[in-house]
């Protein structure tokens, strides 16, 4: 009885034994977890109505294709007229760094020389053969009321016998008044050229020289860097506003940032994509992971550490990948993975990047990724 006792224990400790060493040496860590991948939503960041759909669901897409085309409503004219402002704004500034055109300085220039010359003359005041045209002008005149003087002396006389009539005593009369209203200007005239120029015009004079003169010197210098600087931020305002407008109408297209597969769609031509919201979703076929978890007691790997994972649907076939990615803190088992037993455990999600079969795994597969112990990195030969 005794001998029995004891066989038996040898036999359940030998059996303990084994399925320990079973558990030790059996292999690498198996872990399950499911195929996914980047899913992006694309949209327009202006909106607008849907003028044309290129792709449907399910359609492979490469980078740049472009998807959805929405209507531009004004945004062409708009653009014509951003165009318009900065060609206005580019030739003003053209204008202002050319400075002022050779004719309109000469122009300057010889108002400046008309008006010294004026001031000049009156400076130097009358000359000797003017004061004399003048005094020769002023003894005609009184010549000429003597005679006046003399003619209406005859006439008044014969008047007074009746031997002239009453129109010639008024040519008479009217004579010598006009010979006298001629003494009195030439008079004046002489006494004016005597006098000189009066300081009032000279002084005139030189006011007119001297705005001229700054009107040729502004020119000649040109227009002030403030201006040219003015104008050449008015030209940079117009660009960036034609660019924003440009910009926009490159948010009319909805292009593929990557290649990949469309995912949702569900416009139609005619409907209303409202601005910085999403219009469809593609997955990005060049990037699939395996999420996975990890008991805390296995969590001897590292980043970039190359594993084997494989999916029921190609059965017998493994497709290489390495650790992307290693949370810092742990979290409860999922109850889709592991039981419900086993819920109480910790784990450690990790990210495995597929670098196999990304044109036949498709997100949403089950797979199993094999864990060993880190000896292999991303990028190395496969054992």
């Amino acid at each position: 009885m005794i001998k029995r006792i004891i066989i038996i224990l040898i036999v359940t400790a030998a059996v303990v034994a084994s399925l320990y060493y079973s558990q030790r040496e059996s292999g690498p860590l198996v872990v399950s977890g499911f195929i996914e991948a980047d899913e992006i939503r694309l949209g327009s960041r202006v909106g607008g109505r849907v003028a044309a759909v290129h792709v449907g669901e399910g359609d492979d897409v490469i980078a740049g294709q472009v998807l959805v085309e929405l209507d531009p409503f004004d945004l062409a004219q708009r653009a014509g007229e951003a165009e318009a402002l900065l060609a206005r704004e580019h030739a003003e500034l053209a204008r202002l760094e050319a400075g002022f055109r050779d004719e309109e300085i000469a122009q300057s220039k010889a108002r400046v020389d008309r008006l010294r010359a004026a001031l000049d003359k009156l400076i130097a005041g009358p000359r000797d053969q003017d004061i004399a045209a003048a005094r020769a002008r002023l003894e005609l005149a009184r010549a000429e009321l003597e005679r006046a003087e003399s003619k209406y002396s005859r006439v008044m006389d014969l008047a007074s016998r009746q031997a002239a009539n009453p129109d010639e005593v008024d040519d008479a009369t009217r004579s010598m008044k006009v010979a006298r209203a001629e003494v009195t200007v030439r008079d004046e005239e002489l006494g004016e050229l005597l006098a000189g120029t009066r300081a009032e015009e000279i002084a005139q004079a030189r006011a007119e020289l001297e705005e001229a003169t700054q009107d040729w010197r502004l020119k000649t210098s040109g227009y002030r860097a403030e201006e040219i600087a003015a104008a050449r931020a008015a030209a940079t305002a117009a660009e960036q506003h034609l660019l924003a407008i440009r910009q926009q109408m490159a948010e009319l297209r909805i292009a593929a940032p990557v290649a990949g597969t469309i995912e949702t769609l569900e416009l139609q031509p005619g409907d209303l994509v409202p601005a910085n919201s999403p219009a469809l979703s593609m997955i990005d076929r060049e990037s699939l992971w395996v999420r996975a978890y990890v008991p805390e007691d296995r969590l001897n790997l590292a980043l970039n550490q190359v594993v084997r994972v494989t999916v029921d649907s190609y059965p017998g076939e493994t497709f290489r990948g390495h650790i992307g990615f290693i949370a810092r803190q742990a979290e409860f088992t999922p109850s889709n993975i592991q039981t419900r037993e086993e819920r109480s455990k910790q784990v450690f999600r990790i990210k495995v990047q597929l670098e196999e079969g990304l044109d036949r795994l498709r997100p949403g597969m089950a797979a199993d990724v094999m864990l060993e112990p880190p000896r292999e990195r991303a990028g190395a030969s496969p054992p």
